[in-house]
């Protein structure tokens, strides 16, 4: 049976990103399913006594203590802990594939580490954002405001000019370089592999593969928010990581622009982490608009992900208004596992996921008042969200998920298990 090592630059016990969530399921229902797998994954925690490898109680699981010092090439100067520390460990491991789920903040050269390190393993790379295209954090969203369509060494010199095109154009270079030690991409959308194709990656090594979803336990109320006892008002809510490129402003720019009417059949929840770490400027608008919708919004801050499937059973509505592409986020598979609709920018994997006026509404993209006419809608057609609601199709579950990367690995696992079966007979 092949070994699997999977990788992540953060661990969902501390980094609740989608990346992160997406790659650790995946190792658990590798796990489960009885395989060799591994999950090596980043960490800013301090490590014991300077050692650059720790575990969780799962000896399986190892916190790699490390950081990333160059933002723009995304390198690691600390040369030790890949050239030495990380292939030290390759070589005790000796996986047969090492799926990479992100190379951020590991440093990008861990990649061309593993196949030195073991030219025989096969390398996947799960690309979660635009990061090797886009040096604004990957968001394809120029710093002017406005949706970026294709990479340009110029456009982006534009958008930060204390770097010159031949600095964007060295960049993309480097990271092309690296790539070629990737033996199969994977995307969570379409979108997302189109936007990679027209950069430059081979259409044929790109494999679209949506992240799988955990079946939810029963649903039964948990709510949190004493809103949610008012059974005759629509709720709709948040969830995600809240950031200017998150779209709470367009939410709550909505809300504040409608009548009074309507605003009292509404109860709004914002359920996300990280706002007192976004800047100060971005902090003070969103408390002036939350003060503006009072009474109607109620922020309430972040949640585990064993109190979602409470959330979303009192929620009529999910409502995703990002400004930029985004790829697949995950709150979509959450929301459709528990047979939510959801109202969502009319724009990149969110676009491609959501079908308008099937199992969710669009609204044009950064536009609050494209989103408030969605939501006086929902609030004037009682039957709307039913309609939707039974076309949503099951998602894609992690067991599911991962029978489509067996075929990526290059291992015929149900081959093995057959084998197994029929030698225990």
């Amino acid at each position: 049976m092949s070994r699997i090592l999977v990788v992540s630059h953060g661990h969902p016990d501390f980094n609740k990103g989608g990346a992160e969530v997406a790659a650790y399921n995946l190792f658990k229902e590798l796990r489960r399913q009885g395989h060799d797998a591994y999950f090596l994954a980043r960490t800013e925690l301090l490590p014991h006594g300077g050692a650059a490898f720790s575990q969780r109680n799962d000896p399986r699981e190892i916190l790699f203590h490390t950081t990333m010092d160059d933002g723009f090439l995304f390198s690691s100067l600390k040369t030790k802990h890949l050239w030495g520390d990380l292939r030290d460990l390759l070589l005790k491991i000796k996986p047969d594939v090492v799926h990479f789920h992100h190379y951020f903040q590991i440093g990008i050269e861990a990649i061309e580490i593993v196949r030195r390190t073991l030219p025989q393993a096969r390398i996947v790379l799960t690309l979660h954002e635009y990061l090797a295209i886009c040096h604004n954090n990957g968001l394809m969203y120029k710093t002017n405001g406005k949706l970026c369509y294709q990479y340009s060494p110029r456009d982006c010199n534009n958008c930060f000019p204390e770097k010159s095109p031949g600095d964007f154009f060295l960049r993309e270079k480097y990271l092309k370089n690296i790539f070629k030690n990737v033996d199969h991409f994977v995307s969570p959308s379409l979108f997302l592999k189109n936007r990679y194709v027209d950069w430059g990656i081979s259409e044929k090594d790109i494999s679209v593969i949506e992240n799988g979803q955990p079946q939810l336990e029963a649903i039964i109320s948990t709510d949190k928010c004493a809103e949610a006892d008012d059974q005759r008002k629509i709720k709709l809510a948040f969830f995600g990581q809240v950031n200017p490129f998150k779209g709470i402003d367009v939410l709550l720019g909505a809300i504040s622009s409608l009548s009074k009417k309507y605003r009292e059949r509404l109860v709004v929840e914002i359920h996300g982490a990280n706002f007192d770490s976004q800047r100060g400027e971005y902090q003070k608008k969103i408390k002036r608009l939350l003060r503006k919708t009072r009474g109607v919004v109620t922020f309430c801050g972040s949640y585990e992900s064993h109190e979602l499937p409470g959330l979303l059973s009192a929620t009529d509505w999910v409502v995703i208004p990002s400004i930029w592409w985004e790829n697949s986020p995950m709150v979509i598979q959450e929301a459709f596992s528990a047979r939510v609709p959801i109202i969502t920018s009319d724009i990149g994997g969110m676009a491609e996921k959501i079908n308008d006026e099937v199992d969710g509404l669009h609204f044009r993209a950064d536009k609050h008042q494209g989103l408030a006419e969605v939501i006086v809608r929902v609030i004037e057609d009682s039957t709307l969200r039913g309609k939707l609601s039974d076309n949503i199709a099951p998602p894609l579950t992690i067991a599911e998920c991962l029978n489509q990367h067996f075929e990526i690995y290059g291992v015929n696992y149900h081959a093995i298990q057959n084998q197994e079966a029929s030698e225990i007979a």
